[in-house]
This record gives C-alpha cells, structure tokens and sequence, in this order.
C-alpha cells in the first residue's frame, strides 16, 4: 500500500459536495492531477444522471457509477451506458412484503427517464418530475427500475430503522440501502446490485484489483466500496458506522479531507 493507486473512486454528496452543494477548489485541482497522472476517476452516487450535471461543469472528465450501483454512466457524454434493474415482478413483490411490514411507508420508482410517486410520498428533490403522484404506486410498476425509494414522511422512523425492516423482509429479494441519517428514506435497488459490486466489475474490467483502488464514502450505500478497497476512507462526520467498513478515516468534506488525502496518495511512487 506504499504506492500510488490507479482507481480513485468516491462518494459525492456528504464526501466531496458540501451540504450545501459546493465542491472546493481545492478537491477539484487534486483530482484534475490524478487524472493526468493516469488515475482512473469514478464518481459512484446514489444521483440519478439528471443531477450530474453540475459535476460534469465542475471537473470535466472521471467516469459515473449512478444509482448506487445500478447505471454505469458516460458522464461526459450524458449517455447511460449499463443498467442492472429491478424487475416488475420483484417491484411488486418487495412493495407487497413492505405494505405488510411497514404500513406507514409510501414509495416511488426511478428509472433514467421516469420518476413516479405516490401522493403520500413527499419528494424532496424531485417535486418537478411528478407533482401528481398515484394513490398507488402499484399503477406505476409498468417497467423494470433502477431504483424504489421507501419514504416516511411523517418521520415515524429513521432511515436506519426502515433500513433493518427491509433488509429482515427483502434479503432475499433486493438490496437495500440508505445515504441520509437526517431523513426517513431507504433506496432499494436489484439484488446483489450496490456501488461496491459494480466498482469490483469496473476495475477488473480495467486490469485493476481492490489493491489498486482507494475508496471515499460516508453512508451506508458507500459501505460495500468502502469494504471491498484495500485504501478507503469513511469522512469522520459521516455515518457512525462508516468507519467500522473503511480502513481508515478523513476529515469532513468541508474541511477538505479527500483532497488532503489524495494530495498524499499522489507523491506515493508509481
């Protein structure tokens, strides 16, 4: 682990995108060094490719892995290039197992060009995409998704609780995840589909192993890219079970601790 990586992989919001959106100079200037070091520059989210827009303007290049997992995305060329979904007859069913398990959580189902909800779930950034809804989200399954999102709206539980409700139903089912502590929100995605499992593929589709990459994250959708690299980082205001699946820890995104981090990882030899 005494040399340079070839992948760099991270997290945006919470890791390298302040809460309150910005991106530092700073971050932006170390990765536009690795990159013309030759490091391979992946931007893993949870965003769908609609909101990548600003980190296209901001840095120019990198690769996207959207969807926490689910969409390898040609982020220059705004161009969807792989998607792993979840079939409609897997959205029925774990939608099915939650009405019974959870009955206060309301969904919604996300593909690249469709967004649709029920009346009782109150998006927070997407109120643009369907400000109808359904009473049902069962009337919407008409497609295979890249992702069901299961909300509370009324916050009865945290995103932590929903999380062990729906991995205790749906493990054998889906896989679920969640990237906000301050919300009642859990994202569901296809089986064994996670940022983790579709960075693994990326790299060895590149020659690369876990030995070459280094990881950053903060939540719990990051975790599976935080365990599988031997370098990885959790940001120490992150999730408190971050760092539990990192190998190490960097300072807040505002105080610009994946920059200071790869500022060292790039004057390690080649």
């Amino acid at each position: 682990m005494n040399k340079r990586p070839k992948l760099i992989a991270t997290d945006l919001d919470g890791t390298i995108v302040s809460h309150k959106g910005v991106i530092s100079q700073r971050t932006i200037d170390v990765f536009t060094r690795a990159k013309d070091l030759g490091i391979h520059i992946f931007f893993v989210t949870g965003r769908p490719p609609r909101w990548m827009g600003e980190i296209r303007d901001a840095f120019g290049f990198g690769e996207a892995i959207c969807c926490n997992g689910a969409m390898l995305y040609d982020l220059i060329n705004d161009k969807v290039l792989e998607e792993w979904m979840i079939s409609i007859e897997d959205q029925f069913e774990l939608v099915r197992r939650m009405r019974i398990a959870m009955p206060e959580m309301s969904f919604a189902v996300e593909s690249n060009d469709h967004y649709h909800r029920e009346i009782a779930y109150i998006p927070k950034w997407d109120a643009g995409l369907d400000n109808v809804g359904v009473s049902m989200i069962e009337d919407a399954i008409n497609r295979p998704a890249l992702k069901v999102l299961g909300r509370c709206s009324n916050h009865e539980f945290t995103s932590d609780e929903m999380v062990a409700v729906a991995h205790r139903e749906l493990q054998d089912l889906v896989t679920v995840t969640h990237s906000t502590s301050r919300d009642s929100l859990i994202e569901i995605s296809a089986l064994n589909i996670s940022k983790g499992s579709t960075l693994a593929m990326m790299a060895g589709r590149l020659g690369l192993t876990a030995d070459d990459c280094v990881s950053f994250g903060d939540n719990p959708n990051d975790f599976s890219m935080l365990e599988w690299a031997s370098r990885s980082y959790a940001m120490s205001d992150g999730h408190p079970e971050a760092a539990t699946f990192a190998k190490a820890v960097a300072e807040p995104c505002q105080a610009d601790g994946v920059a200071k981090i790869i500022e060292e990882l790039l004057d390690l030899p080649a």
